[in-house]
């Protein structure tokens, strides 16, 4: 199925002053122009990730506002070893956390548990500060000229909104200290997923990012259908195709490191994991369960001009997430 998306171009409100979701904010840009205030209280949701992929490592950011809790963290994966470093910190009431008002711009912030982490971020792109017992990263992400970033309002009622940026691709370089080890950053890519919104309370969704010098790719899927709004592109040399099609998923919960399937009209892609990631939390009214799946993208997308391109060389995740918030 595919959907009919409004391209927003000028700067709009997500809310309404009643904390309802403005009508005039649905829809998808090529860089963030939605000023993000959510007004009240009570399933209001507020992240900022960022996910890390070099030849040698994966790293994985999150710093978030639920409301009641702010769930916080840092995770490292050895490629070469397969061994993991997870980090993670719950604070009541996100105390402590601080949250930009809109995605690019200021600084988001998180201390508590055991984990600092400081995200800065201005026209120039983004810098990301780190640290955790035995683990400490610190790398620039700059903003390459004319780059374009998916942004998305997917709207199940007045009541239950989001607002995601999925910016993918973007250069990084830096240090990542593991133990006494100190890893210079100097290839790869960072993906952003900025999210803002008021939550239906049990919510499944897929996501999938990869990239290769010069591509990107960004599928979504679960919690989008039947919206009208899709958060699905291609990124060639930094300029943002949008792809309105709802894509099928096809994985095997039982293995999750066989083969994953993402198809529509304009996608044919085989997503190949090499490694699983498993999140679970149960905090009685706050649940979760991710199953981050890292790995390497076969197959091919469609762009705009009806070319095929092959996704060869493009690394990156698949994952499935059920959340009770």
């Amino acid at each position: 199925m595919t959907a009919t998306e409004h391209e927003i171009t000028t700067p709009v409100d997500l809310c309404r002053p009643d904390g309802r979701l403005d009508p005039d904010a649905v829809g998808w840009t090529r860089r963030p122009l939605h000023r993000t205030d959510l007004r009240g209280w009570g399933r209001c949701k507020r992240w900022e990730y960022w996910g890390i992929v070099t030849p040698r490592h994966i790293v994985g950011i999150v710093v978030s506002s639920l409301d009641y809790a702010g769930v916080h963290g840092i995770y490292v994966l050895d490629r070469e070893s397969g061994a993991e470093i997870a980090r993670d910190a719950v604070v009541p009431l996100a105390r402590g956390t601080v949250m930009a008002g809109r995605s690019g711009v200021g600084v988001t912030s998180a201390r508590g548990g055991g984990v600092e982490i400081e995200i800065s971020e201005d026209e120039g792109g983004s810098s990301i500060e780190a640290s955790a017992s035995g683990i400490q990263l610190s790398v620039q992400v700059p903003m390459p000229p004319g780059h374009e970033s998916l942004g998305v309002v997917v709207p199940w009622s007045a009541r239950r909104f989001q607002y995601t940026v999925k910016d993918v691709g973007r250069p990084v370089s830096g240090t990542l200290t593991s133990g006494s080890e100190v890893h210079r950053i100097e290839e790869g890519f960072a993906v952003l997923d900025h999210g803002r919104g008021k939550w239906p309370y049990s919510m499944t969704w897929n996501w999938a990012a990869g990239a290769r010098p010069g591509l990107g790719v960004q599928f979504g899927g679960k919690w989008t259908d039947g919206t009208g709004s899709t958060e699905n592109a291609l990124i060639v040399d930094g300029r943002l195709q949008k792809i309105s099609d709802e894509l099928r998923w096809e994985y095997d919960t039982t293995d999750w490191l066989r083969p994953w399937s993402i198809t529509g009209d304009r996608v044919e892609v085989e997503f190949r994991p090499f490694h699983e990631r498993v999140a679970v939390s149960n905090l009685l009214v706050v649940a979760g369960e991710t199953h981050q799946c890292f790995g390497h993208f076969t197959g091919r997308v469609r762009g705009e001009d009806g070319r095929w391109l092959d996704l060869d060389d493009v690394v990156g995740w698949a994952e499935e997430a059920r959340n009770r918030w």
